[in-house]
């Protein structure tokens, strides 16, 4: 299909080349393609990340969300069902639920004019419907049941919610498939999550741009010093990276090398691998054993938007919300476990400043996309290079690839007709 096929064909972007290795930086930029990534992409048949179980624990409770720009509300009825539904007024489109979570709900009410939904999202009433004094109201051919925000279909695994807008979109592990839902079974391990911290961190960048970073699994041993640092994650450590066959989702995983590794790798390519700095306090490093199979850093993204992070006993959901084709924002949940000892729990507390928009780690990655935009912001009809590790989208023994990028484009220009 041709890029005019789906964009205004007055504005039609220079064409794509054939192949995985190559991607324009329009991509990034344009009004029009962000526009019709929000239909094809976020209300197309794929499942996004929503909350979690425990964020609508018991009936009535409530959190609010979103796909892509769209405003979601995640419900617990009476009966125990989760539901979810478009955050939006079908009387004249304002939000329903202005706050970010509730409990004991009923019902909600729309502020503007009154109009009130059940916790499924479906409209029960109608302020003054009937009118004043036999005057005004609604017309005798309104019908209730006709209106309504727009209901998604609701899929849960291990504790985490998940959503979809299509009636097309296979089952939700049909849609992970089975390697991807083995390595999220792994980081659960049946276990139910509670939620440490929550916070939202502001990307200067298009949403993409920081999903090209997390499926980026060989620039973190170099842009992240902390991490050769102390040797958390260098390319000389034993790991691997898995692909989808759609090329969607990915892993890309790696154990800590017990004893000494060197740093020649590192010194042949004059490349920086350690600091003069040194922790203060040095447990924070003093994690626990809780993987049996010694990973000890596994990155799991979901296409498109979801990540699941565990970085030493750092356990993290991440969600990216787009808000414009500049900019985004980056939700974190910070995770534990119903059953961590007090010990567990600490370890846990302090690794989470590995991650976040201040973290020893993560804090490269929030502003490097911002170096990205700026650095092509006259280049639109310019192209990236992504031939590290070859050019197809297959997983790989190696983390030196760019595999499960060109993997995410395989994704993105197959839902976007490109």
């Amino acid at each position: 299909m041709s890029d005019a096929s789906i964009l205004d064909a007055a504005t039609a972007p220079s064409h794509w080349p054939e192949g995985l290795t190559r991607v324009p930086y329009w991509v990034f930029q344009r009004p029009d393609v962000y526009d019709a990534e929000q239909k094809r992409v976020f209300q197309g048949p794929c499942w996004s990340y929503l909350c979690l179980e425990t964020d609508v624990r018991e009936p009535g409770d409530w959190r609010a969300t979103a796909i892509g720009e769209a405003p979601i509300v995640v419900t617990r009825d009476d009966k125990g069902a989760i539901h979810a539904f478009e955050n939006r007024c079908a009387h004249r489109g304002s939000l329903i639920c202005i706050d970010d979570a509730g409990k004991g709900a009923k019902q909600f009410s729309c502020v503007y004019h009154a109009w009130s939904y059940d916790l499924e999202g479906t409209l029960t009433g109608v302020a003054f419907k009937n009118g004043v004094k036999g005057k005004g109201g609604m017309p005798p051919e309104f019908r209730i049941g006709d209106h309504g925000p727009r209901k998604l279909r609701v899929e849960t695994i291990e504790g985490m919610v998940f959503g979809t807008f299509s009636a097309e979109a296979p089952a939700l592990r049909d849609y992970l498939g089975p390697e991807i839902v083995s390595r999220v079974e792994r980081v659960f391990r049946g276990r139910k999550p509670v939620v440490l911290s929550r916070f939202t961190q502001a990307l200067p960048n298009n949403w993409k741009l920081y999903i090209e970073n997390v499926k980026d699994s060989y620039h973190a041993s170099i842009l992240h010093l902390f991490f050769t640092t102390f040797e958390i994650n260098r390319l000389s450590q034993t790991g691997a990276i898995i692909v989808d066959e759609s090329g969607g989702h990915h892993v890309s995983y790696s154990q800590i090398a017990r004893g000494p590794t060197g740093n020649a790798e590192y010194s042949a390519q004059a490349i920086r691998s350690d600091s003069q700095y040194k922790l203060a306090d040095p447990s924070l490093l003093h994690g626990f054993n809780e993987y049996p199979d010694g990973i000890t850093l596994q990155i799991l993204s979901v296409f498109p938007c979801f990540v699941l992070q565990q970085i030493q006993n750092s356990i993290a959901c991440r969600q990216v919300i787009p808000r414009g084709p500049g900019e985004a924002d980056l939700n974190w949940t910070i995770l534990g476990f119903e059953d961590d000892t007090p010990e567990e729990r600490m370890a846990r507390l302090k690794q989470a400043n590995l991650v976040g928009p201040a973290g020893f780690i993560s804090m490269e990655d929030g502003c490097v996309g911002g170096f990205v935009r700026r650095g092509v912001a006259g280049a639109s009809d310019e192209l990236a290079v992504l031939e590290m590790g070859g050019h197809d989208a297959r997983g790989s023994e190696s983390r030196v690839t760019e595999a499960s990028i060109r993997g995410f484009w395989q994704a993105y220009r197959a839902r976007m007709g490109i």
